[in-house]
């Protein structure tokens, strides 16, 4: 999070929860079977509750990504309406550290809510994005962390947005974190089968009731089974997260247009890789790389 903080966009821009669901109906007609409510952090949203509940009713599989902070509250909606998976951020296990990270002191209450949040036998992932010199010393903190949890760490290679100062020496690949792990635990680690498009190379280590993964979008890209795609917080697509052509749906919405074809010309010409930076070249182009919205502003 940027010290200075993020400008925040003007109500009348954003979807209002009506037309969150109006056009999730759209969706899911062309064919959409699951959504993940992410942001910024989702459960500040106003109304989430009646949201939630009314989401729960498509036919679709919910899921929530969140910072955690305020989670706890929410468990009993999550269990009436079916609410299973969750993805939890969390880039650092030590107290201070997270606070220069995030610009919040939560981390009590983070730690608090995974282990109630595994109590209640939610089905939760942590992301972690690593990064060299603020939490790649953590990486075994992370993993040793995990190994009495019924958790599923996720290693998430550092990606270029807008603002965050992005440098391809400052991620962390698939091939070193497997390495760092491998170091210790040796012919322990066994690769795992993958879910159908899933974005993770997963592992398990034995003895461990956790599993690790690591979703490699700068080294190791999965573009060619990747399925997803997200609708921001203001009515407009991201066919890829590092692509800056966005199609903006909320305005004809508005206007009662149909929008069915816009959102498959949409997935119709998204790219093949990475929004076109298919080589590690040209994702370390500047000029390519930022020109997107930083990943504070894209919610979805």
């Amino acid at each position: 999070m940027p010290e200075e903080g993020i400008e925040l966009t003007e109500k009348n821009h954003l979807m209002s929860i009506e037309e969150i669901l109006e056009i999730t109906k759209i969706f899911t007609e062309m064919g959409v079977t699951k959504i993940r409510l992410t942001g910024g952090e989702p459960l500040i949203r106003k109304n989430i509750e009646f949201l939630l509940k009314e989401l729960s009713k498509l036919p679709v599989e919910l899921s929530i990504t969140t910072n955690g902070i305020l989670i706890d509250k929410f468990i009993p909606l999550f269990k009436e309406i079916g609410l299973s998976k969750i993805n939890l951020s969390l880039d650092s296990l030590n107290k201070e550290k997270a606070i220069f990270i995030t610009k919040r002191d939560y981390q009590d209450r983070i730690l608090q809510n995974i282990d109630l949040l595994l109590n209640n036998n939610f089905n939760l992932k942590i992301n972690v994005v690593l990064m060299k010199g603020t939490n790649d010393n953590e990486l075994l903190d992370f993993i040793d962390w995990s190994k009495n949890k019924k958790l599923a760490l996720r290693f998430i290679e550092f990606m270029p947005f807008s603002g965050n100062q992005w440098q391809l020496d400052k991620g962390v690949s698939l091939a070193e974190t497997l390495e760092i792990i491998g170091e210790k635990y040796g012919e322990k680690v066994h690769k795992i089968a993958d879910a159908e498009n899933d974005t993770t190379l997963n592992y398990k280590i034995d003895g461990f009731e956790s599993t690790f993964g690591v979703i490699s979008s700068v080294t190791n890209p999965f573009c060619g089974t990747c399925n997803r795609i997200r609708l921001t917080a203001n009515g407009k697509i991201k066919n890829c997260l590092f692509s800056n052509n966005e199609t903006d749906l909320l305005t004809p919405y508005r206007a009662n247009q149909d929008i069915k074809p816009l959102i498959f010309n949409s997935i119709l010409n998204k790219k093949a890789q990475r929004a076109g930076m298919d080589t590690l070249e040209k994702l370390s182009n500047p000029s390519l790389n930022s020109d997107n919205r930083s990943m504070t502003a894209i919610g979805g």
